[in-house]
């Protein structure tokens, strides 16, 4: 069965993931970069390589996705998956079912920090990252594939991903916020895996110790450092340079309060008004 690590774009996922990965794949909660592949991306075109599909068609993995994920559970283990689709179908094609999904968690981010991500990640001005924000057709894939949306993912807007995620009752899942991960990260990680060991009917003891190295090794200092040195596996190739883009830019200096005018601020909290009161950012 799957367990889903979701989350819209440039929220905190890979983050979430180093974690979570260093927790259950590593002997002793040290982070290196071998161990994220242990939580994988869905989807993604390794996942669609037993189907007959058109690569140049934007949408057609999504005919085999439920397919995909049947295969992925034939040996019956619990499986890890990172993903930024929305919970929800397109053409008529779902994302995933109760069959083959056994829960997840959800990583909550304040949109008005999310759009400067956004725009570093995807080269892109402000008022394009707050278009593709608010964009509900929005999807993404590897832009370096030509004529091969084979990593096709549909995220919708920000607004309809969270939404699709936190307002399901097909599986159990668990919301957390960034900004509380940061503040509080022992105690919130480790509410996280007591719900995810019970969840997956996997040993509940809780290792601390190991918990303490998870944390210590994949803080954004630790994680920038380890970029300049060794690069990040998550890094993109730029689009007009002949280099790969900073995957940990800013951290915490990511302050929409300090990056933007009030022109700006106005717009990003009357954009998100109704969404900031539900999730009590506001």
């Amino acid at each position: 069965m799957i367990f889903w690590i979701a989350s819209y774009p440039k929220s905190g996922n890979t983050w979430l993931r180093a974690l979570l990965a260093t927790y259950y794949f590593s002997e002793d909660g040290i982070f290196n970069q071998s161990l994220l592949p242990y939580i994988n991306q869905f989807p993604q075109k390794i996942y669609f390589e037993n189907f007959k599909y058109n690569p140049k068609n934007i949408t057609d993995t999504s005919n085999f996705w439920i397919k995909a994920q049947e295969i992925i559970n034939l040996d019956k283990k619990i499986k890890f998956f990172k993903t930024h689709n929305i919970l929800g179908s397109i053409n008529g094609n779902n994302f995933t079912n109760q069959k083959n999904t056994i829960g997840g968690i959800y990583i909550l981010r304040d949109p008005r920090n999310i759009i400067t991500s956004i725009k570093n990640h995807y080269e892109i001005n402000y008022d394009e990252a707050f278009n593709f924000m608010i964009n509900e057709k929005k999807f993404i894939y590897n832009p370096f594939k030509k004529n091969d949306f084979s990593d096709f993912q549909f995220i919708s807007s920000w607004e309809k991903n969270y939404q699709s995620w936190i307002n399901q009752k097909l599986f159990p899942v668990k919301i957390i916020k960034y900004e509380d991960l940061q503040k509080n990260n022992f105690d919130i990680f480790e509410n996280l895996i007591q719900f995810i060991n019970q969840i997956c009917n996997l040993e509940n003891n809780i290792n601390k110790i190991k918990l303490k190295n998870s944390i210590e090794t994949t803080s954004f200092s630790k994680l920038k450092d380890l970029e300049k040195k060794n690069g990040f596996a998550e890094s993109i190739l730029s689009k007009s340079q002949n280099k790969k883009i900073p995957f940990f830019n800013m951290g915490v200096e990511n302050n929409w309060k300090k990056i933007f005018n009030i022109e700006m601020q106005n717009k990003l909290n009357s954009q998100f008004k109704n969404n900031l009161k539900e999730l009590n950012y506001i």
